[in-house]
């Protein structure tokens, strides 16, 4: 597997989503500002998000793939008898397609029903993290309409789930190009609403109006996205069909695997309601404050972080399979390199440059400069654990391959107690940067359990050199981060002023960090020639004459 050109494929298209992304928020923060109704949005998004994350993206994109990969590859790896290879490929593709069929036959059942129930509770759930529905006060009007819109964009997490299967099996294929560019499709129809809003009219009742439009819009993106990947998995030569719904091996297998990772997922989820628990507390603003600032957080997370682990789970299952450790160590070490290489740096340059990016992004119509310092503040602290969330995951892989669901897990709970506790210390002193700080430190807490329990097993080591290599990414970031301060103070008026402005010196202090960083990497020894082409290689994964100790 090209490593680099994996990675590359799925964080190129999610920078284009997260080019869409950032058009959808700017839209938000001129269109809807930090009132009401953009609070009220705000809560009510993250509540199929949430389950989606819990249900779709963690825990079953960690069972399927491996058992996905095993049953299409297995024959191969199990007797490893090369004589008929074209028989072997139609028993393996068959055994992955009976899969599919088992797991979509009781999957969409599921769905409807869990589906069904939550939206019917969904006032509850609300009431739960942001209060009372019986006053006429600013917070019970908040929780009504966060609950009404949650139930309209409820149903993008039945469509989501089904396109998590599709692409798992689109990437354990190696195709993945078509899930990398789904999300998209999300951000367009957000844009498309957004745009239909302002066009509607003007005050309050604009600001709900478009609220709405939003919450309808994310259903009908769920829909598109399950419709286009399901073209492309069709292409690719499998079938989804629903069949009568079997208490089979395979749906047994699966669901062993994935209900310890359900529990790993929802102590991350449960984490996640535990902040919209606090910040639904917090003056108003807060929930959309944080939202600006984590799209930012998210941008280096999805097209480094996300990207590496979506691109390494399917080659370390294999690796494993085949019983190569050494491969799955030199992989797991790959995906260490690459993504620090990217990820110190923007965590440097986003923390120094803070408000310059929230100024130029956000700052404008209904979004005031105070929001901006705000939000500025909040991004500064969360980048403060970019790199931890990045190395989470690119480390789980390494359980979710030798089919450990567990240890994620208990790491995540740990996490978990310190998350809140950290919140119940930091909020009343410094508000809703005390909560992006606390997520900041749990996330470097989990970093260092995981790795800790893989050094412990045996299962992976961080070899010297990479240590070395690592410090010198950090020093060069320094240097990056010095240059960029000292630029700062020369386009503080341009910042906020026209959009040509905004464009023009927000694109030379990028430039400025850009050099200066790429100097110091390549001169510092941060960049290493052989390095980059082994990663470029097509057998990064299971080269065996290159050992990255050398």
């Amino acid at each position: 597997m090209n490593l680099l050109k994996a990675t590359g494929t799925i964080g190129g298209l999610t920078l284009v989503s997260r080019f869409f992304g950032f058009a959808r928020d700017i839209l938000l923060a001129r269109i809807l500002g930090a009132g009401l109704a953009a609070d009220a949005w705000q809560l009510a998004f993250q509540m199929p998000n949430i389950f989606r994350r819990l249900f779709a993206e963690g825990a079953f994109s960690a069972a399927f793939v491996p058992l996905f990969n095993r049953r299409l590859h297995g024959s191969k790896a199990d007797d490893g008898d090369e004589a008929d290879e074209d028989a072997d490929n139609a028993k393996g593709h068959a055994a992955a397609q009976a899969f599919v069929t088992d797991i979509v036959s009781i999957l969409v059942p599921v769905l409807l029903l869990f589906s069904a129930i939550f939206m019917i509770a969904m006032p509850g759930i609300i009431w739960l993290i942001a209060g009372d529905f019986s006053g006429g006060d600013e917070a019970g009007q908040k929780a009504a309409l966060s609950a009404t819109l949650a139930r309209i964009a409820f149903p993008y997490l039945a469509f989501m789930s089904i396109t998590t299967l599709l692409a798992g099996i689109l990437n354990s294929l190696s195709r993945f190009a078509a899930a990398a560019a789904a999300p998209i499709l999300l951000n367009i129809c957000l844009v498309i609403a957004l745009i239909a809003g302002a066009l509607s009219g003007a005050g309050e009742d604009m600001t709900v109006r478009t609220a709405y439009y939003l919450a309808f819009a994310v259903s009908i993106s769920g829909l598109l996205q399950m419709l286009w990947l399901a073209y492309w998995v069709r292409k690719s030569g499998f079938s989804v069909r629903i069949g009568r719904p079997r208490l089979n091996d395979n749906v047994r297998e699966l669901g062993v695997l994935i209900f310890p990772a359900i529990f790993g997922a929802g102590i991350y989820q449960i984490s996640r309601f535990v902040d919209l628990f606090f910040v639904a507390r917090l003056p108003e603003g807060s929930l959309t404050y944080l939202a600006m600032a984590d799209r930012l957080n998210q941008l280096p997370l999805g097209i480094i972080g996300i990207a590496l682990g979506t691109a390494i789970l399917p080659a370390l299952s294999r690796l494993i399979a085949s019983d190569d450790p050494d491969g799955a160590s030199r992989l797991q070490t790959n995906a260490i390199e690459l993504s620090m290489l990217l990820t110190i740096p923007a965590a440097f340059a986003l923390y120094v440059a803070s408000w310059p990016v929230a100024g130029a992004f956000y700052v404008g119509g209904n979004f005031t400069d105070e929001d901006g310092l705000t939000t500025a503040a909040v991004i500064s602290a969360l980048v403060i654990g970019l790199p931890a969330y990045v190395l989470v995951k690119v480390l789980v892989p390494g359980f979710f391959a030798r089919k450990d669901t567990r240890t994620p897990v208990v790491t995540a709970g740990i996490s978990l107690a310190i998350n809140i506790t950290l919140n119940l210390l930091l909020i009343p002193i410094y508000g809703i940067v005390g909560l992006a700080l606390a997520g900041a430190i749990s996330a470097w807490c989990n970093t260092a359990m995981l790795y800790s329990v893989l050094h412990y097993r045996g299962h992976y080591r961080l070899p010297l050199i990479l240590l070395l290599r690592l410090a010198r990414i950090a020093l060069a970031a320094t240097l990056m981060a010095l240059a960029m301060i000292y630029v700062i103070p020369y386009g503080l008026v341009f910042f906020t002023g026209s959009t040509i402005e905004r464009i023009v010196s927000l694109a030379l202090l990028v430039l400025v960090g850009l050099i200066v960083y790429a100097l110091a990497a390549w001169f510092g020894g941060a960049v290493d020639k052989e390095r980059i082409k082994l990663l470029t290689s097509r057998k990064s994964a299971n080269a065996t004459t290159t050992d990255t100790a050398e």
